[in-house]
C-alpha cells in the first residue's frame, strides 16, 4: 500500500499570525511568549512629578511629592485616577544568550 499525503489548506496561517491575533491570544500561547503587563510613567495632576507605575499594581500608588493617589488596584490592571497623564514605557527586548 502506498501512503497518500494530502495537502490541506488551513483556515488561518499559524506561522504568521496578525498582530491582533497575537494580542488576543494567551500570553503563553503566542508564537513568542510575552507578558501582558507593562510599566508606565504617570504624571501627577497636582505637582507634575513623574512616577513609574506597574500596569498590574496590587497596592495603591501615591505621588512622591504631594501624596495624591495615582492609581488604585482592581482585580487585574490598576485603575488610574482622573486627571493623571499616562505615558507607557517601551518594552525591553529579552536578552538572547
Amino acid at each position: 500500500m502506498a501512503t497518500l499525503w494530502f495537502l490541506f489548506q488551513l483556515a488561518k496561517d499559524l506561522l504568521h499570525p496578525t498582530s491582533e491575533e497575537e494580542k488576543r491570544s494567551h500570553k503563553k500561547k503566542r508564537l513568542v511568549q510575552s507578558p501582558n503587563s507593562y510599566f508606565m510613567d504617570v504624571k501627577c495632576p497636582g505637582c507634575y512629578k513623574i512616577t513609574t507605575v506597574f500596569s498590574h499594581a496590587q497596592t495603591v500608588v501615591l505621588c512622591v511629592g504631594c501624596s495624591t493617589v495615582l492609581c488604585q488596584p482592581t482585580g487585574g490592571k490598576a485603575r488610574l485616577t482622573e486627571g493623571t497623564i499616562l505615558h507607557t514605557l517601551p518594552r525591553r527586548q529579552p536578552l538572547v544568550l
